[in-house]
């Protein structure tokens, strides 16, 4: 399925502080903790527990989160279909962006191993 540009503003206009509490809520349910949720977000982002919890209180969108974030050059290795997209073929760069945390953040929930989830082994 191939994104709209109307998705893509949606995506991008949607802001990270709106999202984290969803993020939080399916990872502990599966029996994971916050902890590796940041983790996750840390691996893709760069972003620290300080300057995530910044962002957060700052209420920006995730067109101004990923810009300020500093992609970890192994995230092309995110692959699959997330929300009926394949992650490898959307063109949108922050849509892209949102669907890699997505998966990270279902892998973290489905019991993946932190090793396969930050693609290291």
């Amino acid at each position: 399925m191939k994104t709209t540009p109307e998705h893509d503003e949606r995506m991008a206009n949607m802001t990270f502080s709106s999202v984290y509490p969803h993020y939080v809520t399916k990872v502990e349910r599966k029996g994971r903790t916050k902890e590796e949720l940041h983790q996750v977000i840390t691996w893709l982002t760069g972003f620290d527990n300080k300057k995530l919890k910044e962002l957060i209180t700052e209420n920006v969108t995730f067109e101004t989160f990923f810009k300020q974030a500093n992609l970890n050059a192994n995230a092309h290795l995110i692959t699959g279909v997330i929300c009926g997209y394949r992650i490898e073929e959307i063109e949108n760069p922050t849509t892209k962006h949102v669907r890699y945390l997505d998966k990270l953040v279902d892998e973290l929930a489905t019991g993946k191993k932190m090793e396969k989830i930050l693609r290291t082994g």
